[in-house]
Order: C-alpha cells, then structure tokens, then sequence
C-alpha cells in the first residue's frame, strides 16, 4: 500500500483546565482521544488547593471529553463553549482544535484549501470493498472545494459531497474493482483555479477486505442473564439462592443455570431466536460473572465446562448460534495471576500482567493498583503484555475450538489497548471466518470498525433513538429519523447491516419500564428494532413485556408466568421474528425514509427495506391520536406491491396504485407492511376490523373497500 501526497492530521498541545467548587481527592478528563479512560489522563491541583490542570497532544478537529471528580463523579466542562448528545443519551463537551487553515473563511473558488481538514486512509469507513465495487471517502472542509473526481485508470468518477457537521464533510464516490488485481487511484481537487491531487495503491494481498458474517443480518438474538433466566438444576444452586421472584440486589444469586437454558429452548425457538448472547458465564464471586476467578470453568452454580459446552452444540443443531461475553479488561482479585502478584509483590513473574501502584498490591485496596472504575474487585489487565495476551487469546481459542461458538461479544471494548484487538481478530477469524466479533462501545464505533478489530458494535446509539422518540416523545419524527440515518451512515453497509439493535440491556433500565408502562409504546419500538438495519437484539423477559429499572432491578427472575398463548407482546414479537428470519429485504444495508403528509406529521413515519425480490414498509404513528399519512413508495415496491400491502401485525391490507398511498395508523402504533404477495403466513387472516368510537360509516366502508378488492 502506498499513500503519496496525504498530509495527516497533526497534534497540537491542548491544556484542560478545572476549578473545583469543593476540595477534591483527584480530577481526570477523558474523551474521544483516550478512548474515554478516566485513569489515563490524571490532572494535577495547583498550589490554589483548588485548580486542576492536565496538558495533552490532540489532533487537529474535534474532540469530545469530560471531567471526572474523585474517580466516579463524570461532569461536562462548566466553561465549555458547547455540549452536544453523543447519540448515546450522553451529553459531553466538545473541543474543536481549529487549524491555522480554518481561520480563513471556507469558499470553493478562492484556491486556498484547507489542507488540515483533507483526509483519506485505505480503510473502512473511507475505503470499503463491497458488492463489486469501492466505495471511496475523502474527508474535507465544509464548502472549501468546488469539485472532487476520483480517477482509476480509464474509469472518471465525480464525487459527490456529503457534509458531516459544521467541521468536516465527505466526498464520496465508487469504483468497479474485482478486489484481486492492485487497485490505483487518486482523487483530484478543485479549488477555483487550483487543483490537487492525493493518490494511493492497494495491493489486496496486503490488504484485509473487511468482511463481515452474512448470518448476522438474517439472525434475531436473544440476551441471557445467566443468574436469572432459569432454574432447571436445584442440585447446583447456590447455598443462600434467593426466591425466583425476589427483588434483585448487586449480590443475590437466583440459580439460573444450563440446565434452564436447555429446559425453555423450546421458548426460544417458537419465538424465532436464531442466536443467543450470553452474559458471563466463568467462575466469579459476582452474579454478573464480569469479574472471573477462571476463564476456563463456568461458575458452578451455573453447570460445568463440559455441560455448558454440550448446551451450545444442543443449540447449534436446533439452529441457535451462541455469543459468548468475553472480558480482556480485568480479572477478579482470585484470578490466579493477580493472585501471585498479591503475594510476591515485586518479585512476581505475573508483575506485568497489571498495573501497580506501589507495593505491596493488597487485594481490595485499588489505592495500590489500577482497577476498573475504581472498583477494587476489578484489577486491570496490561493486556499488552506478551505473556498476558497470549494467555487471553489462547483461552478465547479454547472456547472457539471446543464449543459451538459464533460471537464474541467484548467487554468494555473502548479501555482495551486496540493493538489487542488488531492481534485478536486475524487468529480468531483464522479459527472461524463466520466468528460475529461484537464490541460494547456505548457511542460511535468508527475506530473500532476499520475492518481491524470488529464486525460490529452494540448499538446504543440506536437505543438512544427510541428511547427519545418513542418512549420520551422528546424528538420529533424528523430528528428520530436523522438520528437513525446519522448512525447507519456512519459505518459501511456491511458494519451498519452487523449492528446489534437493542432496546434493553444488563447495563440498562428495561424499555417499557422507561415507556412508562405502555405496552403499546413497547410494540411500536420493536416494529422498529426488528425491521431497521441490524440485527434486533431481545432481553431476556423483553418478549413478554418485563418491566425493570435501573441495575440491579433490570435483572429479575425470568417472568415465565408470563410466556402464555395469550400474551399478545409475545405474539407481537413472534411476528417480527417471523418476518426477520424470511424477508430478504430485512438482509440488506438498505433503507430509505419516504416523504409522510399527515395530519401530525411530526409525530408520524415511515421508511422503506428492499432487495431484489422482496420489500418492508414500515409506518409509524407517535402521537395519542389516529392518523391518516399520504407516501409514494419507490417505483420498484410499487411494482412488488401491485396486489396491494399486507400488515404483518393486523393482517390489515392497503391498496397500492399509482396514486399515493393512503395508511390509517391507530395511536402509539405501527403498520409493517409486505407485497400481499409475500404475505405467506406471517399475517393472520384478514377480518373486516370493527370501527372504533367515533368511525363514521365513510371510514368503515373505505376499509372495507380496501381489504375487498385484494386478491
């Protein structure tokens, strides 16, 4: 690979100043430039007893960060110009290194570019393989340059810009490559009467195409919580294991176990799980397991290595995948390593394998060695080490090797050196190429998913969509919807059709629960989660509409009273689960929002899926009133669509014509609609709907018109 004539972000020194209110132990800041570490960057308190500063090289652009007070407190800059949602329900403060360059107004004819701004790297996101051709970016100021073309040979594309934000924007444009023969391009920049040029090589033998497991998008998953999904063995309970339906605290123990997996995969089959990811599993004194004693065993409370092993091949061959939760950030204090250094101090051969802070380290006192958050049952990995990298990656092969595995989901994934993860993905890829490598990054995952380190991210982002819009009902359905593109946009096709969609986590409040209840607002999320770009992600109990605050009250008893034939949540969801598993629409990176007129429109939405031979509309309605919404579906739905759409949920039907398309939409609900051709089974027959208080008899006669005159 060579890169001719790029000129890279440079590093400025940036001093971080904080005046304490109160006298404070210590201060650190954290942002997007430490991968959010709030012990990497320790600030010093000046002889006023009150002032904290700290000075560290930033690149050039923008920087998002926050003060930390006392090692937990996470603060935003009382005196930053500007504080901004990082798409993750997280408000931090933004810093803007501006270039020399910037300080000239931005024009596309004055031939002054700003060089600092121009970036391009033969990797995902600004280079990407996909489906026969490349996708190229190239970064650059807002309104700076009149013209982009990307040439290859005989082959003159023009780019077309996209911006970013008020900082930087895109050019994007594609090329045909066969992804075998040496690839040479190069983009072309005008700038009034100056132009440039930024050329590159790729040589594909030296250069990892970023490949993605293409099960993913065609899988609905399904998360355990070990500890309390269920009891199916009381023989390996815990000594003080608590009533099923006790109220969770940071320590009880439940008793769930393998053998309550492999009671309810009947649950989980007729529900149309294809994958279950699950919380730790390892020997740990905690009932999140995310602090292990030993990597190699299961706790024993939840079965042994070899019950475990056999739970995953009983799944496989039912046609249910397993990710497992791996932890490469930190070990318990009885992890065996730890524990020798404990004992011998500095004369133990495992001294590198952690970070001390003086000797002697004494278990439970992180004041002699770096933790996680600070919480001394946590001591953290130097994972870097040789001897530490090699012993995690050896066990992660064991596991790959032995069970039937197909995900890693990793733990804290952001305060891991990523030069494990770059070690990490080529041995575990080599083991299995179909391996969904999952990281927990709670904002945006663009360094991450380079094609180096992983397939895919948790998708908070996208929880933090709906939470806003549907449960809230604090954006309106223009800034869902920006919102939801903004993050799909931001990764390739085959990272953002990848995404692990949830609405509900371990690490979260349930999503009815912060829906105040509402089922119906519950359904409406789901409608979303299970038709966006991604796979949906369920918690345990979620189909059955559980309800849970924040940790630990997000983790109860699995509420099996509640798995009932007529529990409508839970056919709602096995609908969308059908629909996920035979769509092929529902496969693809593709998504389009539809111009909506309706009487409430900033309430109301809907977006389009498509593939080659299938199609999903989706129609939304927010607001506590019917509504009526006018769209055109593209030509090509139209064209699958001409027997008319099929509600999925209701077995409702709409006429398609070449008229707009009329949609009645019931408050908090939505309509997922397939060509009535492809209805198959996923829609109950159809019945002529009774009118609702205050129907006039127009309004029932046009359902009945519409339903009627289907084939």
């Amino acid at each position: 690979m060579i890169l001719v004539g790029m000129i890279f972000a440079q590093e400025t020194l940036h001093r971080f100043t904080f005046v304490a209110e109160q006298k404070l132990n210590s201060v650190s800041v954290a942002g997007t430039f430490n991968n959010w570490n709030k012990d990497a960057n320790p600030m010093q308190l000046s002889s006023d007893g009150r002032t904290w500063t700290t000075s560290i090289n930033l690149g050039l652009g923008k920087h998002q960060y926050k003060f930390i007070k006392n090692g937990d407190q996470w603060i935003t800059d009382p005196k930053a110009t500007k504080n901004e949602d990082d798409g993750g329900g997280n408000i931090n403060s933004i810093l803007f290194i501006t270039p020399p360059d910037y300080k000239i107004k931005a024009s596309r004819t004055d031939g002054q570019t700003a060089k600092s701004a121009i970036y391009h790297e033969p990797l995902a996101p600004y280079f990407n393989f996909y489906n026969g051709s490349v996708q190229l970016k190239l970064r650059s100021r807002p309104g700076d340059i009149n013209s982009v073309k990307v040439v290859s040979g005989s082959v003159v594309t023009t780019a077309k810009e996209t911006t970013i934000d008020e900082f930087y924007s895109n050019w994007k444009a594609e090329l045909p490559w066969d992804g075998k023969s040496k690839l040479f391009y190069r983009f072309e920049l005008t700038d009034g009467s100056t132009k440039s040029s930024y050329s590159y090589a790729v040589d594909p033998a030296k250069t990892a195409v970023f490949i993605t497991p293409n099960w993913v998008p065609q899988t609905v998953v399904y998360q355990i919580f070990p500890d309390r999904f269920a009891n199916g063995n009381r023989s390996n309970d815990p000594a003080e294991v608590m009533p099923w339906d006790a109220k969770p605290t940071y320590s009880n123990r439940y008793g769930g176990d393998v053998a309550g997996v492999s009671k309810h995969l009947k649950h989980l089959k007729d529900l149309g799980v294809g994958t279950v990811y699950f919380n730790p599993i390892f020997a740990s004194p905690s009932n999140h397991r995310y602090e292990a004693d030993d990597f190699y065993q299961p706790d024993k409370e939840f079965g042994t290595q070899s019950e475990f092993i056999a739970l995953t091949k009983e799944m496989k061959a039912s046609g249910i995948r397993t990710v497992m939760d791996f932890v490469f950030n930190h070990t318990s204090p009885n992890f065996f390593a730890f524990k020798d250094l404990a004992e011998k101090g500095q004369q133990s051969k495992y001294k590198d394998w952690y970070f001390p802070k003086s000797f002697p380290v004494v278990s439970g006192d992180s004041k002699t060695y770096e933790a996680w958050y600070g919480f001394p049952s946590m001591p953290k990995v130097n994972i870097v080490n040789l001897e530490a990298r090699d012993w995690f990656l050896k066990m992660a092969q064991f596991w790959l090797k032995n069970s039937a595995l197909d995900g890693m989901r990793l733990d804290v994934a952001n305060e891991v050196n990523p030069e494990f993860w770059r070690t990490m993905r080529p041995i575990v890829k080599k083991a299995n190429p179909n391996v969904w490598i999952i990281g927990e990054i709670w904002g945006d995952g663009s360094p991450w998913l380079k094609g180096d380190q992983f397939d895919s991210v948790m998708n908070y982002q996208f929880r933090d969509a709906c939470l806003k819009f549907i449960a809230k009902g604090t954006t309106n359905s223009k800034q869902f919807a920006n919102q939801l593109m903004k993050v799909h946009e931001s990764y390739v096709p085959q990272v953002s059709n990848n995404m692990m969609n949830l609405l509900s986590s371990h690490d979260t409040a349930r999503f009815l629960t912060e829906a105040g209840g509402d089922k119906d607002l519950q359904k409406l999320a789901a409608a979303v989660q299970f038709t966006w770009v991604g796979a949906p992600s369920v918690y345990y109990g979620e189909e059955l509409g559980m309800e849970g605050g924040a940790d630990p009250d997000n983790r109860r008893g699995m509420e099996w009273d509640k798995a009932t034939a007529t529990n409508n949540m839970l056919s709602h969801y096995k609908k969308l689960a059908a629909l996920k598993k035979t769509n092929t629409a529902l496969w693809t990176p593709n998504v389009e929002f539809l111009q909506v007129d309706g009487s409430e429109s900033d309430r109301v939405g809907a977006y389009v899926r498509t593939s080659n031979k299938d199609a999903v509309l989706v129609a939304y309605n927010r607001s506590d009133a019917e509504q009526t919404i006018s769209i055109r579906p593209p030509t090509g739905v139209r064209k699958l669509a001409s027997g008319g759409l099929s509600d999925i949920i209701s077995g409702d039907r709409v006429a398609v014509s070449d008229r707009p398309v009329i949609i009645k939409l019931r408050p908090r609900s939505a309509r997922v609609l397939v060509p009535s051709a492809k209805k198959s089974s996923l829609a109950p027959k159809v019945q002529l709907f009774a009118a609702s208080k205050g129907d006039s008899v127009q309004r029932r006669a046009n359902s009945i018109q519409e339903q009627t005159q289907q084939p």
